[in-house]
């Protein structure tokens, strides 16, 4: 099972960083992959089991999520693909804060697992780690900072 992570210290407040993150539906608000995004059947965004439907900005490649977990005493959620961004199978992806005590600053990490094909090993990895995760991150930094 290969493993993605990214993380970041974001200069900003626990409470506001998950104001943003926590609308599974708002990845285009904050992330420069994602064109558009929706949450299907009229769910609502924070409902476990809603599937947020998007489109990358670059290639219009659609995607299909499922919330699985939502926690906002521990300011966690997890999602699994069901139409994956990447060839890869049984993705969970999680995002998780923490606060930073020196400071009114947020630890924010994001991760995956999933299980790459052989030929492909550690290809994904690096991918959604550095491509789609920290990319994401450094926008949310980015986009608290010009609050």
């Amino acid at each position: 099972m290969a493993q993605a992570y990214a993380s970041a210290v974001i200069d900003a407040p626990i409470d506001a960083v998950w104001e943003i993150i926590r609308d599974f539906n708002g990845l285009p608000n904050w992330h420069p992959m994602v064109a558009r995004s929706e949450i299907e059947d009229g769910r609502q965004a924070d409902a476990v089991g809603a599937i947020r439907s998007f489109y990358f900005v670059e290639d219009g490649r659609h995607v299909r999520e499922r919330l699985i977990a939502l926690n906002d005493q521990e300011r966690m959620f997890a999602y699994a693909f069901i139409l994956p961004a990447f060839p890869v199978e049984n993705y969970v992806g999680t995002m998780h804060l923490l606060p930073v005590t020196n400071g009114d600053h947020t630890f924010a990490e994001w991760s995956a697992t999933f299980d790459e094909a052989p030929n492909d090993k550690g290809k994904y990895v690096d991918i959604i780690s550095n491509g789609a995760f920290a990319t994401g991150l450094k926008a949310l930094q980015d986009k608290l900072r010009d609050r």
